[in-house]
């Protein structure tokens, strides 16, 4: 009984991706504070749901559903996701749910309608990227679309519940994170182009292309930096922290479709590369609140 126990929570938690949790959790906790929110039990209760139970829920969901092209991925394994073995897929989907309703339902009543809005829309993008007969992750510039929706959604819940002011550097804030999400997941479906024509999977890499879209990843990217110029002193020197995604992948802006599994380097580099940028923005975020 010890044994399956323990196996099934290895299985659980290897699904929630240990190794992002810190990418939902501290988009919400960080929109919070620097909205003027301060040590609550809407903050305790957020970060501790985007912490764990929210990438439990997004995560699990994925990889029930993913389930026979994760076997096929040789990707999976290791520090970009386990294959989750199939024994325990509805423990999964049950794990995931029964952990996040508590959570949710204490948001809805320490929030508002507004941040209650914004909250069901996070989840339905959770929900609906894997879900079987929605599948957003199969419909191309949709699934880069509300896959950044997976990391903004916490931090712009996180500004509605501090009752934050949709000021033009809140919002420019909000648009540059997106773009971001958005280039980053197009660059990480370029690797599996291949694949994924040949299970019928669409994404915006194989409509696209392997070259193209990193073009347009290339483009998305130097948005977010030009977007981010507008939350003014010192916010804007956000920008610059977008020129190491264009350097790490502009090598690949001629990739062609046959070599896509090249552009994996890119990939690893990006979760790299994702550890500095968060140590550079909590900096920044600790200077803008010490300037306040």
């Amino acid at each position: 009984m010890t044994a399956v126990v323990g196996e099934a929570t290895r299985q659980l938690l290897g699904s929630s991706r240990p190794v992002s949790w810190i990418n939902t959790a501290y988009p919400f906790a960080a929109a919070y504070l620097l909205c003027g929110g301060e040590i609550t039990a809407e903050l305790l209760v957020g970060t501790l749901f985007f912490l764990i139970p929210y990438n439990l829920l997004m995560y699990g969901i994925n990889d029930v559903f993913d389930y026979e092209s994760d076997l096929r991925n040789p990707r999976k394994g290791g520090i970009e996701g386990i294959v989750l073995s199939d024994r325990w897929h509805g423990l999964t989907l049950w794990a995931s749910g029964l952990l996040a309703l508590p959570f949710v339902l204490a948001l809805v009543v320490l929030g508002d309608a507004a941040s209650t809005l914004v909250l069901a829309v996070t989840l339905a993008a959770v929900v609906g990227y894997s879900a079987p007969g929605i599948r957003l992750k199969e419909r191309p510039v949709l699934d880069s679309m509300t896959s950044s929706t997976h990391f903004v959604g916490p931090a712009a819940f996180g500004l509605a519940l501090a009752d934050g002011a949709w000021t033009v550097p809140a919002a420019a804030s909000l648009v540059a994170f997106f773009l971001w999400g958005m280039a980053s997941q197009a660059f990480g479906a370029v690797q599996d182009v291949t694949a994924d024509r040949e299970a019928d999977i669409g994404s915006i890499a194989t409509v696209l292309g392997a070259a193209t879209t990193v073009r347009v990843a290339v483009a998305l990217y130097a948005a977010a930096g030009v977007v981010a110029l507008l939350t003014g002193w010192p916010g804007a020197l956000a920008g610059l922290l977008a020129v190491p995604y264009i350097l790490s992948i502009l090598p690949f802006r001629s990739l062609p479709d046959e070599r896509c599994e090249r552009a994996h380097e890119g990939w690893r580099r990006f979760l790299w590369l994702n550890q500095v940028t968060g140590f550079l923005l909590t900096l920044l975020f600790l200077w803008i609140g010490l300037r306040g």
